[in-house]
């Protein structure tokens, strides 16, 4: 059984997405042991305590260092046997010390086509105000590994969303959360 954390900053709707593949056996013989995020009121605690799973908050502003912040999410991940940790929605910039202990173990939702609307500034509805000001036809969710850049790590799957006319930056962050983000 694999055992996984997953790492969120709001409302957890990434997270919920996972609960729910757990759940309906879609996804197999992984254990969601854990949920962390770095604000107390995020949305997405009430979901994981909801469905029996740890939580944990850590803030960066807590520790003295940008290494001294990763060394705790080290510790707490190896005091749950973390194997693999999923950022879903987590707004936090990781340091180098914990990108290397997990490196090939963490992975990222993003909600764009990398390398199209991504990097430093690029999440959230950001994404998709981007996406329409530039005028794509197509966007979509991207999951990729978590290395030392921002949305830089290898590509492990992408699922692609055509952009309609009359679409939002709201209307188009639901339906690629609907259609991509909650399937891969």
């Amino acid at each position: 059984m694999l055992k996984i954390a997953v790492c969120v900053s709001g409302g957890g709707t990434n997270l919920q997405a996972i609960i729910d593949r757990v759940n309906d056996g879609t996804i197999t013989n992984t254990e969601i042991s854990l949920v962390i995020s770095n604000k107390s009121d995020a949305y997405a605690l009430t979901r994981a305590k909801d469905a029996g799973i740890a939580t944990e908050v850590i803030k960066p502003r807590d520790y003295a260092s940008r290494d001294e912040f990763g060394l705790a999410m080290i510790s707490t991940l190896e005091k749950y046997g973390i194997e693999l940790v999923v950022l879903g929605g987590y707004l936090v910039i990781l340091p180098e010390n914990l990108v290397k202990a997990y490196e090939g173990r963490m992975i990222n939702i993003h909600p764009s086509l990398i390398p199209s609307h991504c990097g430093d500034g690029y999440y959230g509805l950001k994404v998709h105000e981007s996406v329409l000001k530039r005028g794509n036809k197509v966007t979509g969710a991207t999951v990729h590994f978590v290395d030392e850049g921002t949305d830089s790590g290898p590509i492990i799957l992408q699922k692609a969303v055509d952009v309609l006319d009359d679409d939002t930056p709201e209307s188009l962050q639901k339906r690629v959360m609907e259609q991509a983000e909650w399937i891969i």
